[in-house]
């Protein structure tokens, strides 16, 4: 998951003026977390202190620090989007993530398009190596994002905020140590929001209905691919996270082996281990003898 805002650190050549904003209320929505983490992060290593906020934004610092908060009520846009103006960030993936938590927040649509319409903004373009890049992510992607979510509606709509949020965030997601780590991690938090559990573990099981040996098998035979199936699914998703992700990539979504180390943001030699023990744990739970020497 990309780093909490509450944790964050500038970097090396920022230099603080004020004090952070204090931690993000327990109130505020995951759909409202999913923006203003980022606004955070950007406002947090920016330098600048929340009466330039004020004096850039022509609010109250009060209005600020609820926003930065997420504190009390769900901040109209023009207010948002005069803070992320004032920070630089863009504006699209901003309007459809506070679209999405306005309607997480119980406002009505008509509501969301009133406040949308009163403020006028251009809709720039996407930096041209952060649409590169999620082109090339698109398929395992929404691959990942199916094999827990099951519906192609639902993939799609995870990893289209996914890709909104990595594009608010994109300045430090380039300036991170990996960037397709840092992109993985945050695809992946956001399917786990939404994914069923089983025992405080993400269930697969529904999955296998959706496996070409199901679609293929006719009974009795299919009932038989079923069971075999939903056992493995079940010990797939008890492994752990990189372990769970390769395997799922793999086996269920049908990565090649060669791009799974760069989907995932892993050296081909981690990727190749991580895989290793994934097939050695599956084999464990499900009672299968180890025959090799």
């Amino acid at each position: 998951m990309m780093p909490s805002s509450d944790a964050a650190q500038p970097p090396p050549h920022s230099v603080r003026r004020g004090r952070p904003p204090a931690p993000i209320s327990p109130d505020a929505g995951p759909l409202h977390r999913a923006w203003l983490e980022p606004v955070r992060n950007v406002y947090f290593t920016s330098g600048l202190t929340q009466d330039d906020l004020v004096d850039r934004s022509g609010y109250s610092k009060t209005r600020i620090s609820e926003l930065l908060r997420g504190n009390g009520y769900y901040p109209p846009w023009e207010i948002t989007f005069s803070v992320i103006h004032a920070l630089g960030m863009p504006t699209p993936p901003m309007v459809r993530l506070w679209k999405a938590a306005a309607l997480e927040a119980d406002k009505g649509p008509e509501w969301i398009r009133q406040c949308i319409e009163q403020v006028a903004h251009e809709a720039e373009g996407p930096p041209l190596p952060y649409q590169a890049f999620t082109e090339t992510m698109h398929r395992p992607y929404l691959e990942y994002a199916r094999a827990f979510l099951l519906t192609d509606r639902r993939a799609r709509g995870v990893v289209a905020e996914t890709n909104d949020i990595l594009w608010l965030s994109w300045k430090e997601a380039t300036a991170s140590e990996n960037l397709n780590r840092y992109a993985w991690l945050l695809l992946r938090s956001r399917v786990m929001l939404r994914a069923a559990r089983d025992g405080g573990r993400p269930d697969l099981r529904a999955a296998v209905f959706s496996t070409r040996e199901i679609r293929a098998h006719q009974d009795p035979g299919r009932m038989v691919a079923l069971s075999e199936l939903t056992d493995l699914f079940d010990a797939v998703s008890r492994l752990p996270d990189d372990q769970m992700d390769v395997a799922v990539l793999h086996y269920l979504c049908g990565i090649p082996d060669q791009r799974i180390p760069d989907v995932l943001g892993l050296s081909p030699a981690i990727a190749h281990a991580v895989d290793h023990h994934a097939r050695a744990t599956v084999e464990a739970l499900l009672g299968i003898p180890d025959t090799r020497e």
